[in-house]
């Protein structure tokens, strides 16, 4: 990247790693300069808790906010009943209006982590696209808005070919998709002044489309900005676990859990990670990845500490690295393992160390189980266990029972 930007939110985006590309740096650069420029990133409201895997792009909009800009969260309350084609092998389901909306109240919990909401001109706010979609007239929204589009284009990007190449059906549902987006960006201006759009890089046609649309329905010029779609340095999509998606609602993954993740952080990533997910300059987080041997330890409980006082708060934070210490270093259970309850019902014929490995967590079905067991990597009370069909009954779970999958993973069992 040879542009030097003169705003600080370009500054921090190349600085920290979080720009892939832009529509217009030079434009968007002075128009950030000149004045507050509000900015919004869409979600669609399948789940009911955003994951690790959007951490990046809401990373983004604080910083945006931290220098003075104004983040929107659009809610994709209209969108979510079409489902978002871009690089899936089918379908999305279609869920409920009322699936939606509790969706998105559950969503709304981890933004308030994150951004600051209020009615001030740098204050976050959240916007359902269903304000203007539910009430779009069909036939004109043809006329009006259907017409600015070349289908050949549109069948041009990559997230319309890659399906079209391996000759999967994209239905007609799915097609409008694209066009309901960049309509949410000409709306957004038109409504709110909003200039600026964000999103993962794989985002980039649906966001052109929009800047496009709003230069011809409106002559005005808004710009495009994208994050790179990350992968940990072996390889696996951010934001997966060996036990499942890393959500970021206490009520569905603990804080333990997820200062875990952060903690297993690979040594390849720490530094890259400090920049991107925290708050901590950029210098300190360099000289912290840096570092090797027994050294890096202590930067992922560095990266760990500060991830998870971002989103469930210091004593959160502080809590989940005493129950690292006590397990790792102690041998002990500590009291805030994630723990799983077994009903007198589960146990009567006994269940199996493999059952029990998937119940818990630890590995996401009983043929994984199984290998990890077959592998040593799997113990139960810190004693090694190695028969996967060994089975334990009521009388084993008088005091909890600790599961161990690796050197880092733990559960406790209980019985009640």
């Amino acid at each position: 990247m040879t542009y030097h930007p003169k705003s600080d939110f370009m500054r921090v985006m190349i600085e920290r790693g979080y720009l892939a590309d832009c529509t217009d740096y030079q434009g968007l650069d002075e128009a950030l300069v000149k004045g507050v420029v509000p900015a919004y990133i869409g979600y669609d409201a399948t789940a009911a808790s955003l994951h690790v895997g959007h951490l990046l792009n809401i990373m983004m909009l604080r910083w945006l906010q931290k220098t003075g800009h104004k983040p929107i969260t659009l809610m994709g309350g209209g969108t979510t009943k079409v489902g978002d084609p871009s690089f899936r092998s089918e379908e999305r389901p279609l869920l409920t209006p009322e699936k939606i909306d509790e969706n998105i109240a559950g969503m709304k919990q981890v933004f308030a982590r994150y951004l600051s909401y209020g009615d001030g001109a740098s204050d976050a706010v959240m916007l359902n696209n269903a304000e203007w979609l539910d009430s779009l007239n069909y036939l004109d929204f043809l006329r009006d808005i259907g017409r600015h589009f070349s289908v050949n284009r549109m069948l041009s990007f990559e997230s319309v070919k890659s399906r079209l190449d391996r000759e999967q059906s994209l239905s007609f549902l799915e097609f409008n998709y694209m066009i309901l987006q960049a309509y949410d960006f000409l709306e957004l201006h038109r409504r709110y002044g909003c200039q600026l759009q964000m999103g993962g890089s794989d985002q980039w046609g649906n966001i052109i489309n929009g800047i496009d649309l709003t230069r011809r329905v409106l002559d005005k010029e808004i710009y495009g900005l994208t994050s790179p779609l990350l992968t940990t340095s072996d390889g696996r999509k951010m934001g997966k676990s060996a036990s499942g998606a890393v959500w970021l609602r206490g009520d569905m993954l603990s804080s333990y859990e997820f200062w875990q993740f952060w903690r297993n952080t690979t040594d390849a990533d720490v530094g890259r990670f400090l920049k991107l997910y925290t708050d901590i300059p950029v210098d300190e987080c360099n000289r912290l990845g840096a570092l090797a041997g027994a050294e890096i330890n202590g930067a992922k409980i560095i990266l760990a500490n500060a991830v998870t006082t971002l989103l469930h708060g210091a004593e959160a934070a502080a809590a989940a690295e005493a129950t690292a210490r006590e397990v790792f270093e102690k041998g002990g259970v500590g009291a805030d393992l994630p723990t799983v309850a077994l009903g007198v019902a589960d146990v009567v014929e006994g269940i199996t160390v493999a059952q029990l490995f998937v119940r818990a967590g630890l590995a996401p079905s009983g043929k994984e189980a199984k290998r990890l067991i077959a592998e040593g990597g799997a113990r139960v009370n810190d004693d090694p266990v190695l028969d996967a069909g060994h089975k334990f009954h009521a009388a084993d779970f008088v005091e909890p029972m600790k599961l161990t999958a690796g050197k880092k993973r733990h559960a406790l069992v209980t019985l009640h």
